[in-house]
């Protein structure tokens, strides 16, 4: 692998701490916030963080696409992550695509060969590997990883949190500076 080429865009209104790792091209959206010790790491091209998302700690998101998928061929393959998701303590995600308004809860993990729709919930500790598409509304849960389909969508729930960490974690921890949007404009 070569050393990737950091080139970080912080829109304004999005909270991203100092301490988190990010490496590669990455676009965290307004309104986003990136804990301590959360990864973002764009190995095979672009990462797009949309509006509202919550990256907690220990969380890793890492765009890396198999040498044997028919992706790999594209150069710069864009990873866009949708708005309002929730990525929560120690979960790793290398999804090829990421809907909106999805949880990713403590400890799961979704392998690289996998894209995942809109209002899905991954379940602590669930395991989602091998080629394969989430449908909207798609809950993973339990020790066997079972799947089912939701019977109410995910809503918006955490946006208090969001809130409450925009104005908190500013106080405790050094913030990346947001990007000028007309610089940002140019960078792309």
């Amino acid at each position: 692998m070569s050393k990737l080429e950091n080139k970080i865009k912080v829109m304004p209104k999005a909270v991203v701490c100092e301490d988190s790792t990010i490496k590669g091209d990455v676009t965290i959206c307004s309104g986003s916030v990136i804990h301590p010790s959360a990864q973002i790491i764009a190995e095979s091209g672009p990462i797009i963080i949309g509006e509202n998302c919550i990256i907690e700690e220990y969380a890793k998101i890492i765009h890396r696409i198999p040498p044997d998928h028919k992706l790999a061929q594209e150069k710069n393959h864009v990873l866009v992550i949708g708005a309002n998701n929730l990525f929560e303590v120690g979960s790793t995600v290398e999804a090829l695509k990421i809907g909106e308004k999805n949880i990713f809860e403590c400890k799961s993990y979704v392998s690289s060969n996998v894209t995942i729709s809109s209002g899905c919930v991954i379940g602590a500790g669930c395991h989602v590997v091998g080629e394969q598409h989430l449908p909207e509304n798609t809950v993973i849960f339990g020790k066997n990883c079972q799947q089912r389909e939701a019977l109410d969508k995910v809503s918006g729930s955490h946006m208090l949190q969001l809130d409450f960490l925009r104005k908190v974690l500013p106080n405790y921890h050094h913030l990346r500076k947001p990007c000028d949007i007309k610089k940002a404009a140019n960078l792309s």
